[in-house]
């Protein structure tokens, strides 16, 4: 299980396009939700599952929620 940025932002890119929602740019500051990639419930559960299972941890069970791509690979760079 890698936590190396690439690999983190890979599995994100991989859920994206397998939901269709992948961005032309994805950015460190990027919107999880509304007015960025627009992740439902669901989604997020769902990314969040896979993520775990890819890299080892989960970064939805913390007090705070992710809010961007960016909150993600910070998650996995501490």
């Amino acid at each position: 299980m890698s936590t190396a940025p690439a690999d983190v932002e890979q599995t994100i890119r991989e859920f994206l396009t397998r939901v269709e929602k992948l961005p032309e740019a994805l950015t460190p500051d990027l919107p999880l939700y509304a007015d960025g990639i627009g992740l439902d419930s669901l989604e997020t559960a769902e990314l969040s599952a896979i993520l775990e299972d890819d890299h080892g941890t989960d970064p939805f069970q913390g007090d705070e929620l992710p809010q961007t791509v960016g909150d993600i690979l910070s998650f996995y760079a501490a």
